[in-house]
């Protein structure tokens, strides 16, 4: 984590190439805020110095006035340029950690707490706004403003430049320092976030269980206790960040007053002119404040840094991890699925292996059934021809194409497969059956439909295929799911077919409509059925068993 204690992620500028022409024009925006101040301390200061004197400058005044309301206009466009920044790095970012967990692909992400992920893509990112708009701002202005004012000072008395110069550091040693100890209170603070976000999805999710088993307020308690958690990190940051304020404050005050003591008896003394020193007086507070503001405002960005840095983390996990299957540039065109071969297929993770050497050919219009022990590893090998997963050792070739350096996206649109469990969206009917072939004519989904079995359940639904599911498929049977999720491969009429037990926790009922859709969307296809049930294994052509990873062929019809 160290890079989150850096007042800028280079990372950013490569990650959001968008955002160098903001980062330039808010340097740009920064020297001209620079020139206003000077500008308007000047016009001011001989306009004080004259009205001492009792003279009236109406140059210097209008100056002023001029200055003053291009200061203003700059820093509001310093805003609005921060502004578009944060809203263009958080919309790219979304986008490259969803597109870098679709690359990772379910394998991955059932390893992850899916609440944490949620948490980083969304309070996480918005927790950038802070940095882009507060402090980014403040950043620019405290490289170039103190610039321009030492320049200013240097012209106008080098001693109180001097001064100045060295003083200066202190505020962002300071600063620095106290932000080592806001660093480890945020990412406490963080941990805490996730850590509650993740366990208040999994309580949701798994709120049907926790009623039956009557723990649900349990978990509200427990609930409770990490929001309280979260509560106390959160004021301890703010605590440390309130301190830090004070701290930067001092100092900058006392530098202040280092600069003004000196110029007051050099004045008396009559060693500096009236208006040489209101010029140096006006200037010097203008030297501190930016650094000051940005020493203020890190503390309230340091979440969105966390975040950010995590989001970085995970883009570059993912990106080394699909760097040596090609990307979607470079991939070779998907064939047809014709003849396919698995040599020498290891799939191993850090506390199991999955498959174990594997040797299997598969070829044009074999239906293969896939039978075994639970946790053998058939799913796993759906999941290596899916492209979800990679092989630790060997590889999996197409008519003689490494499935590495194919794309995947094309390849993917030449199988149909039904899950376990397919996931349906919160949309009509007709938009989940429709899922991998957007676009469909309504006359090709309601084929589909029948085709699966799903007719009766369309007509006896209010609205037909208009029928808008709840979230999950929330108002469908398991039956009616994995009946729809046949219609999805009815209607992708894909050549390949990829099937993980489609009749598993389903009724007699159910299961002898899913094995009688199931025997006629295979039929004349190329297909690997996970299966138990004797009716499906009697539409297989082979029969395969894969037990703790390792793989026999038990019957060739």
């Amino acid at each position: 984590m160290d890079s989150v204690a850096r007042p800028f992620d280079p990372r950013l500028l490569r990650q959001v190439p968008s955002t160098r022409r903001d980062v330039l024009l808010l340097g740009v925006l920064g020297a001209a805020v620079a020139v206003a101040v000077v500008t308007a301390a000047v016009a001011l200061a001989r306009a004080l110095a004259a009205a001492v004197e009792l003279r009236l400058e109406p140059a210097a005044i209008t100056v002023f006035l001029l200055a003053l309301t291009a200061r203003a206009a700059l820093t509001s466009g310093l805003g609005v340029v921060a502004a578009r920044m944060a809203a263009t790095a958080k919309a790219t970012l979304r986008a490259d950690l969803l597109a870098a967990v679709g690359r990772r692909g379910p394998g991955w992400l059932a390893g992850q707490r899916a609440g944490e992920l949620a948490t980083l893509t969304g309070r996480g990112l918005d927790a950038l706004d802070g940095y882009f708009t507060g402090y980014l701002p403040q950043l620019v202005l405290g490289v170039t403003v103190p610039i321009g004012v030492l320049a200013t000072l240097a012209f106008t008395d080098l001693a109180s430049a001097v001064i100045v110069l060295v003083t200066l550091p202190l505020i962002p040693i300071f600063g620095i320092l106290v932000g080592w100890q806001t660093r480890i209170a945020t990412e406490r603070q963080w941990r805490r976030l996730r850590m509650l976000g993740g366990h208040f999805l999994d309580m949701l999710s798994g709120l049907p269980t926790l009623k039956a088993f009557g723990r649900a307020r349990a978990q509200v308690t427990a609930v409770r206790e990490m929001a309280d958690r979260h509560r106390t990190a959160t004021m301890g940051t703010l605590r440390i960040a309130f301190l830090s304020a004070l701290v930067l404050e001092l100092v900058g005050t006392i530098s202040v007053a280092l600069v003004a003591v000196p110029v007051g008896l050099r004045l008396l003394g009559g060693g500096m002119t009236l208006a040489a020193a209101f010029t140096v007086l006006l200037l010097t507070p203008e030297a501190y404040a930016p650094l000051r503001a940005a020493g203020t405002r890190f503390h309230a960005s340091m979440e969105g840094l966390t975040a950010l840095d995590q989001a970085f983390t995970l883009l570059a996990a993912a990106d080394g991890e699909t760097s040596g299957s090609g990307s979607a540039g470079s991939a070779r065109t998907a064939p047809r699925p014709g003849v396919i071969e698995l040599q020498g297929v290891t799939v191993a993770y850090e506390r199991t292996t999955a498959l174990r050497d594997v040797d299997l050919t598969i070829r044009p219009g074999e239906r293969i059934a896939l039978v075994g022990p639970s946790g053998g590893g058939k799913s796993t090998l759906l999941n290596l021809l899916l492209g979800f997963t990679t092989p630790t050792a060997g590889r999996i070739l197409v008519d003689g194409a490494d499935l590495a350096e194919l794309d995947l996206d094309g390849w993917r649109r030449q199988l149909g497969w039904v899950p376990q469990r397919a996931h349906l969206f919160a949309d009509t009917l007709a938009a989940n059956i429709a899922l991998g072939a957007p676009g469909t004519a309504r006359e090709r989904v309601a084929r589909a439909a029948r085709a699966a079995a799903l007719g009766p359940v369309v007509d006896a639904l209010p609205q037909g295929l208009d029928t808008v599911l709840g979230e999950r498929g929330h108002g469908l049977s398991s039956g009616e799911r994995q009946r729809l999720a046949l219609a999805r491969a009815f209607l992708r009429d894909a050549p390949l077919l990829l099937l993980d037990e489609p009749t598993a926790r389903l009724d007699a009922a159910s299961e002898q409509a899913v094995v009688e859709s199931t025997l006629s969307l295979v039929e004349g296809r190329t297909a690997l059925l996970v299966a138990h049930r004797p009716a499906l294994l009697a539409a297989a052509t082979r029969v395969v068993r894969i037990d703790h990873g390792t793989l026999n062929e038990l019957v060739t019809a």
